[in-house]
């Protein structure tokens, strides 16, 4: 079957985000997020923090720490929910309390539970790219974050900042701008598969 998951690219800066746990697992999700999108707005709650989710945290004027154990009033103002304690009840109390509210929720090593998942990322620059196993393998996805930043060059960003001016250049509609980026870009993919076959 193939993935049906739709690749969406969020502005965590303009959202917020409840985090819930503050060990390992929490850590990790926390270092993810923050990692792509170093100003995401995020509140984390948590009866203990681990030194490096405090160091994490810290690191980041847009985390805010709560000592505490989940309560649903933790929800509100929140659009994006990640639950990630180490205790299965409490991360289906989250679940069910967020979709009660509509919010869009992640619950860690449960794909059955998550409205999305945390895929691997490659950055450079402007270019952002998200790698989905549709919540199937990890390690999958990181394997090949690390193929494609080895293969993408590190100048591409001066690439897409030129056809940014370019495009601002066009005159006409959407439709022409379209036709004419097509134009200037197809050299791009006939030029490497030139170098491939030589």
């Amino acid at each position: 079957m193939a993935n049906p998951l739709y690749p969406i690219f969020l502005k965590v800066h303009q959202l917020n985000t409840l985090l819930v746990g503050g060990g390992f697992v929490g850590t990790e999700k926390l270092s993810f997020l923050l990692k792509s999108s170093p100003n995401a707005q995020v509140t984390a709650v948590s009866k203990e923090f681990s030194e490096e989710f405090l160091e994490l945290a810290q690191n980041s004027a847009n985390v805010t720490l709560i000592q505490d154990l989940y309560h649903e009033k933790y929800l509100g103002g929140k659009h994006i929910v990640i639950a990630a304690t180490d205790d299965k009840g409490v991360n289906k109390q989250i679940h069910d309390e967020a979709k009660e509210r509509f919010l869009l929720v992640n619950v860690a090593d449960t794909p059955a539970l998550c409205d999305f998942y945390l895929g691997g990322i490659v950055t450079k620059g402007n270019v952002k790219i998200a790698i989905s196993t549709n919540g199937k393998s990890p390690t999958t996805a990181k394997r090949l974050r690390q193929l494609l930043e080895e293969v993408i060059p590190e100048d591409i960003n001066e690439l897409v900042e030129n056809i940014n001016q370019y495009r601002e250049t066009l005159k006409g509609d959407f439709e022409y701008k379209v036709e004419a980026l097509n134009k200037l870009t197809q050299g791009l993919v006939e030029k490497r598969k030139t170098e491939e076959s030589v």
